[in-house]
């Protein structure tokens, strides 16, 4: 029997897009045993992918943090027994997890994140060749270490009963089209400019036999959302009333999500939800496309010589103006959601 840790510490999406490929990998080895090393508070994702998944959570702002962290984290694996290594994050505390890990034996594949390609096509602008999806780049770590598997991964709600009595909390019934709205991200360059999408907002919330759901976290998300809120019909903000489990039952109901290139695009692919998602200062060419997701569905401006100016939306515009979502219209955003919505209720 092989024992193989799985590292993948961050960020929420990536994290995210690991699920459809252990649950692959770990189905086709039911003899084998695979433990995800992550942060706990996505911990939630892998805890129905089988008898043979388990997590091992850290806490990257406390106990594990920093040098001390590692040497805890390494005590800690270093008796459980592994046989093989899968980094699927490279970076400085996997590596340091990885060469332990080598040194004393066990066999350790790397993903290839593509860096040398990605920055090639930030700097040409060349999209005629899309780059390889971060899940093959995550298969072929598996793949490497000797555990090949054909993808076969749906819906996380495949593994455990939809229990709708649980989201009690914020709603009854479902009654006609619900629409989530998941409006932010981590970086200026992917976030819809607020004030479109609060007209965007405004259109469907006055829609007949319709429901908006709005996704974010933090104070600051928390204020906008609870102003649309209040200010507008049939539209749900279950910030705070919801934990990850429940989200993602709440997020199974919809008929349509509408996301940012963020993590809610790649939570709502989990759940085999179509994501209406809007593309600014990155691109779905460079491998973060959520899973299963229709291309149809991209909205993003195409003509401009600047886009993609980053791989994760972190730099600054060096125009100023954002043109990459400003010139997206409240309209063409409406409609696509309505395309989408047309085809599900057919």
């Amino acid at each position: 029997m092989a024992k193989v840790l799985v590292i993948r510490i961050s960020s929420f999406g990536d994290v995210a897009m690991l699920v459809p490929v252990l649950f692959s990998v770990a189905s086709k080895y039911p003899q084998d045993r695979f433990s995800v090393m992550t942060r706990k508070a996505f911990a939630p994702l892998f805890e129905n992918l089988g008898f043979n998944v388990n997590v091992i959570p850290l806490d990257v702002n406390g106990r594990h943090k920093g040098i001390i962290g590692l040497f805890r984290i390494l005590k800690r694996i270093s008796t459980q027994g592994f046989s093989h290594v899968a980094d699927e994050h490279d970076v400085l505390r996997s590596k340091g997890l990885r060469f332990f890990m080598k040194m004393t034996g066990r066999k350790v594949a790397c993903i290839d994140k593509g860096k040398k390609e990605k920055r090639v096509m930030i700097e040409t602008k060349d999209l005629s060749h899309p780059l390889e999806h971060t899940i093959n780049r995550y298969q072929d770590v598996f793949d490497r270490l000797g555990f090949p598997a054909q993808m076969i991964f749906n819906n996380l709600f495949d593994f455990v009963p939809r229990d709708f009595s649980q989201l009690k909390s914020i709603v009854s019934e479902k009654r006609g089209r619900w629409i989530g709205i998941a409006p932010f991200s981590k970086h200026k360059g992917k976030i819809y400019p607020l004030e479109k999408m609060e007209k965007v907002i405004e259109i469907l919330s006055a829609q007949e036999d319709t429901t908006l759901f709005l996704f974010g976290s933090g104070k600051e998300e928390q204020k906008v959302l609870s102003i649309w809120s209040n200010k507008y019909p049939n539209v749900i903000n279950p910030i705070g009333k919801l934990n990850l489990n429940k989200e993602l039952l709440l997020m199974s109901y919809l008929d349509v999500m509408l996301s940012m290139d963020s993590a809610n695009m790649h939570l709502a692919s989990l759940v085999q939800v179509p994501v209406v998602s809007v593309w600014g200062a990155t691109h779905p060419a460079l491998g973060f496309y959520g899973f299963n997701q229709d291309p149809e569905n991209i909205i993003q401006i195409e003509c401009l010589d600047c886009r993609p100016c980053s791989v994760y939306g972190e730099l600054p515009c060096q125009r100023e103006d954002y043109a990459c979502m400003h010139k997206i219209t409240e309209e063409s955003v409406v409609n696509k959601i309505q395309t989408v919505l047309a085809k599900v209720n057919r």
